[in-house]
C-alpha cells in the first residue's frame, strides 16, 4: 500500500475541491467511505444477513 505524505493529501484534497465543488464533496466521501466499507466486507466474507443472524441468536 503506498504511503502517502501530507503534501500529497493536500494536493488530492485541492483537486477533489477543483473537480467535485465543495458542496458535493461531503456527500462524495460519504459514497467512497460506504464503498470501501462494503468493500471490505465482502473480502471478509461477513455479510448483513448472519449480523442479523448472530444478533438475534445472542439477545
Amino acid at each position: 500500500m503506498p504511503n502517502f505524505g501530507i503534501g500529497e493529501i493536500a494536493v488530492i484534497l485541492i483537486i477533489a475541491v477543483i473537480v467535485v465543488g465543495p458542496a458535493k464533496l461531503p456527500e462524495l466521501a460519504r459514497t467512497v467511505g460506504k464503498g470501501v466499507r462494503d468493500f471490505k466486507d465482502a473480502l471478509s466474507g461477513e455479510d448483513d444477513d448472519e449480523s442479523d443472524r448472530d444478533a438475534k441468536l445472542s439477545s
